[in-house]
């Protein structure tokens, strides 16, 4: 007479381990929520005008853009050595853009250092109309029609503006419309220095 096999014990049932390796910690789900809850929280308190750009302190990208229509000078890379410079970079869709535009004609008309624009994703007659009502301030302005030279310089958004040293170099970048404060406290300081140098 065959003998029939002993039941098993709980431990010993098949996939028993596996089954109380899932029970040792019940509570995975919520420690998951609490990480990137705590990770969400502290990307809250970060400032997005504060991202550093990798391309501080390197030279500007290689770049030829076409002038904006109805200007004779557009801009590329090698127009940015020989002195120091501020590359913004703007739309006509741009709201932010309108509000620091009167800080750049100020710029332009006291001759506080060479202007240059980029003007990123914009439709050619929509940039020019732009510029014949607003005033132009730059001294040379590219037209970034297909936002290729944009992704180069690394640009997140508009307005965003690069200094940048007599060597072509990268020294600053502003993130977002440039205050007075900024111009007073960021900008201006920063060309000073970079003329001295």
């Amino acid at each position: 007479m065959e003998a029939t096999p002993a039941p098993h014990s709980p431990d010993e049932r098949p996939g028993a381990s596996q089954a109380a390796g899932r029970r040792s910690f019940p509570y995975w789900p919520l420690a998951v929520f609490v990480v990137l809850a705590v990770l969400l929280g502290i990307g809250l308190t970060l400032d997005p005008r504060e991202i550093p750009s990798p391309l501080i302190d390197r030279p500007v990208p290689q770049f030829r853009l076409p002038p904006v229509e109805g200007r004779t000078q557009g801009l590329a890379s090698e127009d940015l050595r020989g002195e120091v410079s501020v590359v913004n970079v703007f739309a006509s869709w741009c709201t932010a853009c309108r509000d620091e535009h009167p800080l750049w004609m100020e710029v332009a008309r006291n001759r506080a250092f060479a202007l240059h624009g980029l003007n990123y994703k914009d439709q050619p007659a929509d940039a020019a109309k732009w510029l014949a009502e607003l005033g132009d301030p730059y001294a040379r302005t590219g037209a970034d029609i297909d936002g290729r030279a944009g992704i180069d310089w690394g640009v997140y958004g508009v307005p965003e503006s690069f200094i940048v040293d007599k060597r072509g170099i990268i020294r600053g970048k502003i993130i977002g419309a440039v205050t007075r404060e900024k111009l007073d406290k960021e900008v201006l300081p920063l060309v000073r220095r970079l003329r001295e140098e």
